[in-house]
């Protein structure tokens, strides 16, 4: 079993408005945060004390600089990190409401994450793999697409498990047959899927859990875990399941929250020793345990700014 942490795809600097409930265009401040899903994530784990690496490009740019500066003082390992001039770095503009809910405006047109080619992925990357997170935002038509394929082949011939969250951003999409179609392409070459409740009807066709499980249990997926925000999250293998109650807390920002969700579950996964084929033999407990788990680091990390920011001011652990 290897010791690593994976994640490929974007990153990108979040922009967090000074005020929160107004409108965009009222918004006068913004703060800049290094983020991106498959980053935060990295975030995550590392911030429990795991170790991780992230596969990306940026833009040969201060914004791009910035980034790797910040992943690599939050202890994530950025020698797969490469730059480019052919594009910028992306940029991401948030709004947040009083609750902490958010929304976004990307400037990405292309990125340089986008172009990051399948010919820049090498196998002996994936010698100390533990896990291969990756989520939807880079599985667009442009390069980076193929580069998670190959990835995804490389990490599993080396013994990892393979984690895919969909964390669907529709605004990046001019095609959301197109969003629906490549993320049930994707799902079937996970061993691990996390979806939200938010996003079930429109990835399975079905508005509840139990009926849509059947077609998330394809492939090679063992483990599929259903968030549902401030109520709670499920687990559900095909022999257990599970389920536990968020902490409620006030929410001051939850740019990040799912990502360090997905993070933390799979440092709890690691502690437990669990391997891909593992995943099949997780009992009832471990799988309450593991989410429990996962919530409680959600729920503090959503009482800060950011994402991986808000990690490292997590001191439960």
């Amino acid at each position: 079993m290897g010791n690593t942490l994976f994640a490929i795809g974007e990153a990108l600097i979040d922009f967090i408005p000074a005020q929160t409930g107004c409108a965009f265009e009222e918004v006068t401040a913004f703060s800049p945060k290094s983020g991106g899903a498959p980053a935060n994530v990295c975030g995550a784990f590392t911030t429990l004390g795991g170790s991780s690496k992230f596969i990306t490009q940026l833009g040969d740019d201060p914004f791009g600089r910035k980034i790797a500066g910040d992943l690599a003082r939050a202890g994530i390992d950025t020698s797969l990190v490469s730059f480019t001039d052919k594009a910028n770095t992306a940029l991401a503009f948030v709004s947040l409401e009083n609750d902490g809910n958010r929304t976004f405006s990307f400037y990405r047109k292309p990125s340089a994450d986008m172009l990051f080619s399948a010919e820049q992925v090498k196998e002996e990357w994936f010698e100390d793999a533990y896990a291969l997170h990756f989520c939807s935002v880079s599985l667009g038509d442009f390069p980076m697409k193929d580069a998670h394929k190959k990835a995804i082949a490389y990490a599993r011939q080396k013994g990892a498990m393979i984690s895919f969250d969909p964390n669907l951003r529709f605004p990046l999409w001019n095609d959301k047959k197109a969003l629906h179609d490549t993320v049930n392409e994707f799902i079937p070459m996970a061993d691990i899927v996390k979806i939200s409740d938010e996003e079930l009807g429109f990835i399975t066709g079905e508005n509840d859990i139990k009926s849509a499980l059947p077609k998330l249990f394809t492939g090679n997926v063992k483990l599929v875990i259903y968030t549902c925000g401030s109520e709670g999250a499920y687990a559900f293998t095909k022999n257990a399941q599970a389920f536990a109650e968020s902490e409620k807390v006030k929410a001051v920002d939850t740019t990040g929250a799912g990502d360090g969700f997905i993070g933390s579950f799979l440092y709890a996964l690691k502690a437990l020793s669990v391997t891909a084929e593992g995943l099949c033999d997780l009992d009832n407990a471990q799988l309450e345990r593991c989410i429990a788990f996962s919530n409680k680091f959600c729920g503090e990390s959503v009482k800060h700014q950011g994402a991986i920011d808000s990690y490292r001011k997590i001191d439960f652990v």
